[in-house]
């Protein structure tokens, strides 16, 4: 689904990948989170969340040009997929360098996977002739904001934002030449971000709907416990309108959608609340959107 026509080769295309936050797997068609960036036809993926390697093949995106990875935090429905991704790049023929950026412990993480892998890996080198996939992926641990990287004209920084109990959990915010893209990552309401976020084209923000909630911790065993962590870690609706408001963004995303395989929840329904605090574009965000 493309809201906005194609953009041109040359410039940076955002496509969400995966809209539903949370573990959960299925429901309502939502892939768990993921989003793309393409810059200058270069990928750029933000978050590693199940289906992500399915999803940039919908997308248009062939696995082995695999070139940049950055994760925001290390819950699974971020980067179940990770270590998987890696692998189907290599699978499918990849060649190059992949570099990766996240927080701690993403290297144990990364090699945790690779030796898992081992067997496979050492038998289709030998077996195929292919490259080792272990000397294709370099680690860049994040652990404070500010500057990540620069590539080109593309410029990375990051805000450690508020997930607990994970410490280490960052916004991302991606200054290329056409566009200025910001990541919330998952957190809850910080008015830190707006400030991170001032001047930005599109802000991709989590965001929670209270009804929504209150119905979804109804249908699960660990209702209390699970309730108090999405209350102290993510952002209600009307929150993330008072952060895109401060912020000034031109363009307000909404995604990883909790609960984001409830049928009943319209669109309309997830702006009401922003609308309440925010006066520029909203949009709900669905898989295989490009913005």
């Amino acid at each position: 689904m493309s809201i906005e026509p194609a953009r041109t080769a040359g410039s940076t295309r955002l496509i969400l990948l995966g809209t539903k936050g949370g573990l959960r797997v299925g429901g309502e068609g939502r892939a768990n989170p993921s989003n793309l960036l393409l810059i200058d036809g270069v990928p750029y993926v933000v978050d590693c969340g199940y289906g992500v390697s399915r999803q940039l093949v919908r997308a248009g995106v062939a696995l082995n040009t695999l070139r940049y990875v950055f994760l925001t935090h290390h819950h699974s429905d971020h980067n179940l997929e990770y270590g998987p991704l890696l692998y189907n790049g290599w699978a499918t023929g990849l060649k190059q360098q992949v570099e990766v950026y996240g927080p701690p412990p993403l290297a144990h993480i990364t090699d945790a996977f690779l030796q898992s892998m081992k067997f496979d890996i050492d038998i289709r080198m030998a077996d195929e002739g292919r490259s080792d996939l272990r000397e294709l992926i370099c680690t860049h641990e994040i652990d404070h904001a500010g500057f990540v990287c620069r590539m080109g004209e593309v410029t990375v920084s990051c805000l450690r934002v508020r997930h607990p109990p994970i410490e280490n959990t960052y916004a991302y915010r991606f200054d290329t030449k056409d566009r200025s893209i910001v990541f919330s990552g998952d957190t809850a309401y910080f008015p830190e971000l707006a400030t991170f976020a001032k001047g930005a084209d599109v802000l991709v923000h989590e965001v929670m709907y209270r009804p929504g909630l209150d119905a979804l911790v109804k249908r699960v065993p660990n209702a209390s416990t699970l309730r108090e962590h999405l209350l102290a870690s993510h952002t209600l609706t009307e929150d993330v309108g008072r952060i895109a408001q401060a912020s000034g963004v031109q363009t307000l995303v909404l995604s990883h959608l909790v609960p984001g395989d409830d049928p009943t929840i319209t669109d309309a329904m997830w702006s009401e609340g922003v609308r309440k605090h925010f006066d520029g574009r909203i949009i709900v965000g669905s898989d295989l959107m490009e913005i």
